[in-house]
């Protein structure tokens, strides 16, 4: 299975990478690694050692055309072969308000859902081609149970709207690419990592970085067209109040 995952400098996305990596050849066959920048030297050791079956692509899923041009690069080292898996993992927390949403600038909610909601649009609408052509045609967008609407006061003690109306917004998307390719054999998902010990999460979350990864790709090799359009919490023994692997209450 070839896979593309954005964000791949840190955190999340680069745990993926390693994990991925760690799977035999013939279950992982290659990974495009996708970041903003030159990578980071975590990165790149992953990159160095695993040289026959990674590869990085320079991409920002906040420009259209940047995009457009990784899947370009990618569908000209695929050759012609279709692309598997999409894991759309790149996003950004955005500002942290204690005063609620109302002291939220308006240019600070956009630039958000720029990143967390269009840039995974664009990635979707751009690698859609060759997931067609690919075996699999799964596309993972990683959310948050921040953005559920039925949990929502459970989490009042979170004070980041805009990065919950993101993973709320997200979540649908994901529901409409799942209704518009229903029935072509493909596995749209909406996927909850869990609250992990990242830049991101912060050294007080429940989880390290590497447990809640590798549900991820648990959930991701055995993700079948009959889950497509679901959003999944990740199962973790013990802490089933929290992550008990099942449908969340979106």
């Amino acid at each position: 299975m070839s896979y593309v995952v954005t964000g791949a400098s840190r955190g999340i996305g680069l745990e993926l990478i390693k994990q991925l990596l760690d799977l035999p050849a013939s279950q992982v066959t290659k990974v495009f690694a996708l970041t903003r920048s030159t990578p980071p030297a975590a990165l790149q050791t992953l990159l160095d050692k695993h040289a026959d079956r990674a590869e990085h692509i320079t991409a920002s899923v906040n420009d259209t055309q940047s995009v457009q041009q990784a899947a370009q690069a990618v569908e000209a080292k695929l050759e012609g072969k279709g692309l598997d898996v999409l894991i759309n993992n790149a996003g950004i927390f955005g500002a942290v308000s204690t005063n609620g949403a109302t002291s939220i600038p308006p240019e600070e909610l956009a630039r958000v859902l720029d990143v967390n909601v269009v840039g995974p649009h664009r990635m979707m609408s751009a690698f859609l081609p060759l997931l067609e052509a690919g075996k699999q045609k799964k596309v993972i967008n990683i959310t948050s149970t921040l953005g559920s609407l039925a949990l929502s006061e459970h989490y009042t003690f979170a004070p980041v709207p805009p990065y919950k109306v993101s993973k709320t917004a997200l979540n649908m998307l994901n529901k409409q690419y799942a209704l518009e390719y229903k029935g072509r054999g493909f596995t749209f998902l909406a996927v909850s990592p869990g609250w992990l010990k990242t830049d991101l999460g912060g050294p007080h979350a429940d989880l390290d970085v590497d447990v809640g990864v590798a549900e991820v790709i648990r959930i991701t090799l055995e993700a079948t067209p009959e889950q497509n359009g679901q959003a999944l919490n990740i199962r973790v023994p013990g802490m089933e109040e929290r992550y008990d692997g099942k449908v969340v209450p979106w």
